[in-house]
């Protein structure tokens, strides 16, 4: 049996690449997997994947998949998630699996370049480069052999570029753009030393990590709540830009603070704040951010030169409402780094590919229902409590009874139990990093 039919093999065995607590396709596909009439174990394993949506609109967006009759291969995009936690055992061993299979792939040859030039390839579409596209696609058993080699983008190839996107913590759209295209021609070689070197990371933090526990993935932007072993909810994160890091970290969730004041750190009062003022003196003022001195007086903005860095002196506070940068809550912890998880009131970023616009603090996506979970036990602070404050903008914090262990991983290629491979940027460049220093060694 080639690698290909090994791969396809499994994924015939039932082996789907694992979706977002709030992903749409998710959602979508289990509402076709009902209409269709699917076994009821592939129908449970398409609703854990779904989430918060537009539903008119995913609706009608496969009610015209039906009409076309692209939807012969829509029970594939079912994307069951894993419910074993990235940083376990588990995960290990599925990597060191996922180590063979992609040793075979590479010693047969890898899998063939998919043209970046010409139109871009989406469901309808009639090209030939949509052949070479199906052969990549079935190396790594995105798309079963029995689809064959047409030159037309079916409702087969969409299925499986939307699983590939999943896998590859890209938005599920079907569409081959530039982002997909570049991670589809990474050479399995590349893969392959990914998935080596990240089983060692994986492998030092696989032991025991708590009962319950909160690890934030970087470079992935993804964050897992783990409770008693499995996955208790995913949710989307925004990370830190390249050049303002979000850091490896292990620490323990203390207290919630709702409704917050935000304390303009050092590094944003010199790189963005004060660069600000001198285009729009205005700016302070429409944000609602104060100026005090170090003995708790309150200035006002023309009082500063902004064309210096006297403003390095003085602390700047915004006020809580919805023009605060964190929202209306923070998830606090101690850490030399002065960096927490927080809300945000720029929801759109979740939705992109890159989320990566921070200054090294989290943004969570759907943070009302990690604030819950993390309130469980502590006294007067059950969902209806966290749903009050949440409406009245009370300003108060909640102290975190039981602290729960936190960890900031940077784990770019890891494996499901279930035998789908993950693979995501190297936002920060640190696998390279790795690989020449062990290339030194």
């Amino acid at each position: 049996m080639t690698v290909a039919q090994s791969v396809a093999a499994d994924r015939g065995a039932g082996r789907f690449v694992r979706a977002r607590t709030t992903g749409r396709l998710g959602a979508a596909v289990g509402r076709i997997a009902g209409m269709a009439g699917l076994s009821m174990a592939l129908l449970m394993g398409a609703s854990l994947a779904s989430g918060s949506l537009d539903t008119a609109k995913a609706q009608q967006q496969m009610r015209a998949e039906w009409a076309d009759k692209f939807d012969s291969s829509l029970p594939q995009q079912a994307a069951v998630k894993s419910t074993t936690p990235t940083l376990s055992p588990e995960t290990a061993t599925a990597i060191e699996q996922a180590i063979v299979t992609y040793q075979n792939i590479v010693a047969q040859g890898g899998w063939p370049q998919v043209p970046t030039s010409g139109q871009k390839l989406r469901i309808g579409v009639r090209d030939e480069k949509v052949v070479v596209l199906r052969r990549r696609l079935m190396v790594t058993g995105d798309l079963q052999q029995t689809a064959g080699f047409s030159n037309t983008f079916d409702s087969y190839v969409d299925a499986a570029v939307r699983r590939f996107q999943l896998r590859h913590g890209l938005q599920p759209d079907g569409v081959l753009n530039t982002q997909t295209l570049a991670a589809m021609n990474v050479p399995a070689e590349q893969r392959l030393s990914q998935l080596q070197l990240n089983l060692v990371r994986v492998r030092s933090m696989s032991g025991y990590l708590g009962d319950k526990f909160v690890m934030v993935n970087i470079p992935a932007a993804e964050i897992e709540t783990v409770q008693n072993g499995a996955v208790h909810s995913r949710h989307t994160a925004v990370v830190g830009k390249v050049d303002r890091q979000t850091p490896i970290l292990n620490s323990k969730i203390s207290v919630i603070n709702f409704n917050p004041y935000w304390h303009v750190p050092i590094s944003i009062i010199r790189k963005d704040l004060i660069p600000k003022m001198q285009k729009d003196p205005g700016y302070l003022e429409r944000n609602k951010i104060r100026i005090y001195d170090s003995a708790g007086n309150e200035l006002q903005a023309n009082q500063i030169d902004w064309n210096t860095q006297q403003a390095m002196q003085y602390q700047f506070r915004q006020e809580p409402g919805d023009l605060n940068s964190m929202g209306s809550v923070k998830i606090n912890f101690n850490n030399p780094y002065s960096v927490y998880m927080h809300d945000t009131p720029s929801k759109t970023l979740f939705g992109t590919d890159a989320r990566f616009h921070s200054s090294g603090c989290v943004r969570v996506q759907n943070v009302r229902e990690v604030i819950v979970w993390l309130l469980e036990g502590t006294p007067g602070w059950d969902r209806a409590k966290v749903d009050e404050v949440f409406r009245t903008g009370e300003r108060i914090d909640a102290p975190v009874k039981n602290q729960v262990p936190l960890y900031f991983a940077y784990v770019t290629a890891w494996a499901n139990t279930d035998g789908v491979v993950h693979f995501v940027d190297d936002i920060y460049g640190r696998d390279s990093a790795a690989t020449d220093q062990v290339a030194m060694q």
